[in-house]
C-alpha cells in the first residue's frame, strides 16, 4: 500500500513560526523519513496556499500585486524549509493552471451530481471602498463569544468559522467604515444532502485510520449539529474563476478551493498523479496539520470529492496538532515576539537540536510552549548527555581499545538481556511510528540511550578489559550496535544527526531492518568518531529570550481616562494654547493646556467628551500648571480630538481588559509608545483600545499618529 503524505498548505502571505513548523511541515516530514526507511512506496506534497482574501490583503500593505506577493512569499517558505531540511517529494503552490482545471473540474462534477445551488442573498458591502467585502475584510464582534476583533472567517477566540453577515458591530478593514448589506448571487455547496454519505465514510475512516483524538471530537461537534449549505464563490479578483454564466466577476472561496491544492500541486509535477490521487484501493493518504484546519480536511474536502461520484484518494489517517506557543504570549512577527523560520538560521543553533526540540515538545494533546530555558535544559539532558555521550564514549573506547573494529562474540546473560531489552525498546519505536505517534517514538529513543548508557557503567569495561579482553569487547560491539540502531532510528528526526552518526559508523547503505539488529557488522571496522554537538550555554538561553521577546510594549503605563470639558480659555501667554478645564471624574476639575487654538474655536470644545493622558507628569506651561494631555489623531496639519462618546467622565481606556495605572510617565515614554489611529480605529501596538467596552473610534482622521 502506497502512502501519500500531504502537510497542510502554509497560506503565502507570511513567514512561518516555530508553532506552523511543528504543526505541520515538520511532523509530516519526520512520517515520511520514516516511510521511506522502511521501504514504502512514498509521495510526500505541499506547498503554499496563493489564493484568497489574506493574499490580496497582504498585496494592498506592501503596495504590490497579488502575484509578487506570491512569488515572494514562495521563495521565503521554500528557503525556511530547506533550512529545516524538510525533505518534500513535491513543493508546489496553488496558482497555477492545473489548479485551476482540476478545482473547475471538481466544481462541475459537483453540480452536475446535483450538489451545487445558487442562492441570492445580502453581503457586506463598502460603499467607501465600492466592493464587497471578503471575509477577511471584515472585523467585527463574535456573535458566539463576544471577542471584538473576531474576522469574517473565524473568530481566533473560541475558533468557530463565520460568515462576515454574521458578526456583530462589523467594520471594514480596509476603511475602518461601517459596511451595509447588499443583495448579491453565490453558489453554494449542498453539504446537508452529502451528510448522509460523509457521516459513513467518517465512521469508518476515522476507526481504520486511528484519526487524532481532536480530528475525531471536532468531525462529531460538526456532524451533530448538521451540515449547512456553504458559500463556495466570493466576490473577489485574486482566485479561481468560476465556471459559470454570470459568475465572471467572481472566483471560487479559498476554503473550498485550497484543498484541492495538493492534487494539483501533485499534478504540476507529476505526471502520474493520478496515480496517487484516483487510486483509493493502493494508496492510504495521511494529513497533517494544526487543530483549526481539521474540519476542512475531514468534513468539506472530503465531502467535495464525494460528491463527484469519481474514485478519489481519500484520507485515511488525519494526524492533527494542538497550538506551540512562545513563552508566556503567542508568536508575533509584527511585535518581534518569538521565532520565526527565517530567525534560525541566524541564532547559530544547528537546525537538527531545534528539531529535536520541536518534535519532543510537539502539542499532541494539549497545547504547549516554546521556552528558551527549557529548549536548551532538554536538548543539554535528554540528547547531548544521553545519545551524544554515548556515541561519543562507545566509539572512541572501540577506537583505542580494539582497532575501531566490531566483532561479535558468545555473549554471557547480562548481554543477552541488554539486546533482548533493546530490541523490545526498538519495536515500541517502530510500532510508535507505524501509530505516527511521533513524540511517543522519540520518547522511546531517548530511554534506548538511557539504557545503553547504563550497559556500558554497569558492564565497566574499562574494568573487565584487564582480565577479560574478549568480554569488554564484546561488550562495546553491542553498544555500537545500540549506536547504529539510533542513527538509523533518529533519521526521520535529526537527519543531518543521523547521517554523522553513520558515517562515524562507516555505513553508507541502511534501512529501517538495521533498528534493533545486533549482527551483521562483525569484523567492521568503524571511522573517526567526534563530539556529535557541545552543550548549550544557558547563559545564550537568557540571552535568544530577550533577544526574542520583542519590544513589550506596556499599556497600563497610560492613564487614559474620558473627560468632559467644563470651560475652555484662551492661555494669557500663548496664543495657540487654550487652557481647558477637565471634568475626569475626580473630586475637582484638572487644568490642561491644549494646542487646539488653530483647530477648534472655544465655544466648539466646552461639553465635548473627550480622552485625555491623566498621568502625565504635571508640567508648566508659561504660568499654567497642565496636568494631563488631551490627545488628538494628528496627520499632516490636520488634527482630530479623540471623542470619549456617551463614556461617564474617568472612564478608563482599556487594552485586553488591562488599564492604566496611575503612576506619572514623562511626555517621552507617551511619545514612544505605539499608540496610533488604524482605519478609524485606536490601536495599541496591534491590540484595540477600548472604552466602556466599545472601539475607541475617530470620524475623519482614519490613519495617524496619538498625540
Amino acid at each position: 500500500m502506497k502512502r501519500l503524505i500531504t502537510s497542510a498548505l502554509p497560506y503565502v502571505n507570511n513567514v512561518p513560526h516555530l508553532g506552523n513548523i511543528i504543526g505541520c511541515v515538520l511532523s509530516a516530514d519526520a512520517y515520511a523519513r520514516f516511510c521511506r526507511l522502511r521501504g514504502y512506496d512514498t509521495l510526500f506534497v505541499c506547498g503554499t496556499d496563493e489564493y484568497g482574501t489574506a493574499t490580496e490583503t497582504r498585496a494592498r500593505e506592501e503596495g504590490c500585486t497579488p502575484r509578487e506577493i506570491c512569488d515572494k512569499y514562495h521563495a521565503i517558505h521554500a528557503d525556511i524549509y530547506r533550512d529545516f531540511n524538510i525533505s518534500f517529494d513535491v513543493f508546489g503552490r496553488t496558482s497555477t493552471p492545473e489548479q485551476t482545471r482540476i478545482a473547475q473540474q471538481i466544481f462541475l462534477d459537483l453540480e452536475a451530481a446535483g450538489f451545487i445551488t445558487e442562492k441570492i442573498s445580502e453581503r457586506t458591502y463598502c460603499a467607501a471602498c465600492a466592493m464587497f467585502l471578503a471575509d477577511r475584510y471584515v472585523e467585527g464582534t463574535c456573535p458566539h463569544c463576544g471577542y471584538e476583533d473576531a474576522r469574517g472567517d473565524q473568530c481566533d477566540q473560541c475558533g468557530r468559522l463565520l460568515e462576515p453577515e454574521q458578526l456583530k458591530k462589523p467594520r471594514c478593514k480596509v476603511c475602518g467604515s461601517t459596511p451595509a448589506l447588499q443583495e448579491t448571487a453565490h453558489l453554494y455547496l449542498a453539504l446537508d444532502a452529502l451528510q448522509a454519505r460523509l457521516q459513513a465514510w467518517v465512521q469508518a475512516r476515522q476507526e481504520s485510520g486511528n484519526w487524532t483524538r481532536n480530528a475525531v471530537q471536532t468531525t462529531a461537534s460538526w456532524l451533530e449539529k448538521g451540515l449547512q449549505p456553504r458559500p463556495i464563490t466570493r466576490d473577489l479578483t485574486w482566485g479561481i474563476p468560476v465556471p459559470q454564466k454570470g459568475y465572471e466577476k467572481k472566483v471560487f472561496y479559498v476554503w473550498f478551493d485550497a484543498p484541492i491544492g495538493y492534487i494539483s500541486i501533485t499534478a504540476a509535477a507529476r505526471k502520474d498523479w493520478r496515480d496517487w490521487w484516483q487510486d483509493p484501493d493502493g494508496v492510504q493518504l495521511y494529513q497533517f496539520m494544526a487543530k483549526d484546519n481539521i474540519p476542512f480536511h475531514t468534513v468539506i474536502f472530503p465531502a467535495s470529492l464525494l460528491g463527484t461520484g469519481r474514485p478519489w484518494t481519500m484520507l485515511h489517517h488525519i494526524n492533527s496538532t494542538e497550538y506551540l506557543n512562545y513563552e508566556d504570549t503567542k508568536f508575533s512577527k509584527s511585535r518581534n515576539v518569538g521565532v520565526f523560520g527565517d530567525d534560525v538560521r541566524r541564532t547559530g543553533i544547528p537546525v537538527d537540536l531545534w528539531r529535536f526540540y520541536l518534535l519532543s515538545n510537539r502539542p499532541e494533546r494539549n497545547d504547549t510552549a516554546f521556552t528558551w530555558q527549557d529548549f536548551f535544559e532538554k536538548t543539554n539532558a535528554e540528547f547531548i548527555d544521553n545519545i551524544g555521550n554515548l556515541v561519543n564514549r562507545t566509539l572512541v573506547y572501540l577506537t583505542n581499545n580494539f582497532d575501531a573494529t566490531i566483532k561479535d562474540f558468545p555473549l554471557d546473560g547480562t548481554q543477552r538481556e541488554f539486546v533482548q531489552a533493546c530490541r523490545k525498546d526498538c519495536a515500541a519505536v517502530t510500532q510508535a511510528l507505524e501509530e505516527v505517534r511521533l513524540r511517543d517514538a522519540l520518547r522511546r529513543m531517548l530511554a534506548l540511550g538511557n539504557r545503553a548508557n547504563k550497559f556500558f557503567q554497569d558492564m565497566q569495561p574499562w574494568e573487565t578489559i584487564k582480565t577479560d579482553r574478549s568480554h569488554a569487547h564484546a561488550t562495546v560491539s553491542l553498544l555500537a550496535y545500540a549506536v547504529r540502531s539510533l542513527a538509523v532510528a533518529l533519521e526521520p528526526f535529526m537527519p543531518g544527526t543521523s547521517r554523522r552518526m553513520l558515517a562515524m559508523l562507516a555505513i553508507a547503505e541502511y534501512n529501517w531492518t538495521a533498528v534493533g539488529r545486533f549482527d551483521g557488522l562483525d569484523g567492521h571496522r568503524i571511522a573517526r568518531p567526534e563530539i556529535l554537538y557541545p552543550k548549550l550555554d544557558m547563559a545564550d538561553a537568557e540571552k535568544f529570550r530577550k533577544k526574542f521577546s520583542g519590544a513589550q510594549p506596556d499599556f497600563s503605563r497610560l492613564a487614559i481616562r474620558a473627560a468632559r470639558i467644563l470651560k475652555a480659555e484662551q492661555h494669557p501667554d500663548a496664543a495657540h494654547l487654550y487652557c481647558l478645564q477637565l471634568d475626569c471624574g475626580e473630586a475637582e476639575a484638572r487644568c490642561v493646556a491644549a494646542g487646539l487654538v488653530k483647530h477648534y474655536r472655544a465655544e466648539e470644545l466646552i461639553g465635548r467628551s473627550v480622552l485625555v493622558l491623566a498621568n502625565l507628569k504635571p508640567v508648566d506651561v508659561r504660568g499654567v500648571l497642565s496636568r494631563g494631555m488631551v490627545l488628538v489623531c494628528e496627520k499632516r496639519n490636520k488634527i482630530e480630538l479623540l471623542d470619549a462618546g456617551e463614556a461617564p467622565a474617568g472612564t478608563p481606556v482599556e487594552v485586553d481588559g488591562q488599564a492604566g495605572r496611575d503612576s506619572e510617565i514623562s511626555l517621552e515614554a507617551f511619545k514612544a509608545a505605539p499608540l496610533r489611529i488604524v482605519n478609524g480605529r485606536m490601536m495599541f501596538d496591534d491590540a484595540a483600545c477600548t472604552l466602556d467596552g466599545k472601539p475607541v473610534c475617530t470620524r475623519v482622521l482614519k490613519n495617524g499618529p496619538v498625540r
